[in-house]
């Protein structure tokens, strides 16, 4: 459990997404009308801008497409992590993610290389949706 670290605060439309992840389950939006997955969640398709959607299980694989290091000065929940990384992730799926590439040093980071989902919980309500590396990459 990370107590100190920010919670979500979610609405209607994102609650879904946070209930899976702390069920450790990546589910994404998909457009029930043209299959498009939409990540963040949104009230409408940015495809099609249909309103229909459902919550649709994904693999949680993908690469990394791009990435950096961050150094102080950051917020105090983070001052005992850095520098710590933020990677965005092309899911395998199409959608892009904002999340932590865990089990790498920093200076191993590679854009392209092969990443799936984990979860580290946050406290009994929210689990954050983190990345490893797999494969020949994973440390």
């Amino acid at each position: 459990m990370h107590p100190d670290l920010p919670r979500p605060a979610p609405g209607p439309v994102e609650a879904p997404f946070w209930e899976w992840c702390r069920r450790h389950e990546l589910r994404l939006q998909r457009c029930s009308d043209c299959g498009t997955f939409r990540f963040h969640p949104r009230p409408r398709c940015h495809a099609c801008t249909s309103a229909a959607a459902d919550w649709t299980p994904v693999a949680g694989t993908g690469t990394v497409a791009s990435y950096t290091v961050l150094y102080p000065p950051v917020l105090p929940a983070f001052a005992d992590r850095v520098p710590y990384n933020a990677v965005v992730v092309q899911l395998d799926e199409g959608p892009f993610m904002v999340s932590n590439l865990l089990g790498v040093d920093n200076e191993d980071l590679e854009v392209g290389m092969r990443v799936a989902v984990t979860f580290v919980d946050v406290d009994d309500e929210y689990a954050l949706p983190q990345f490893r590396p797999v494969g020949a990459e994973a440390a």
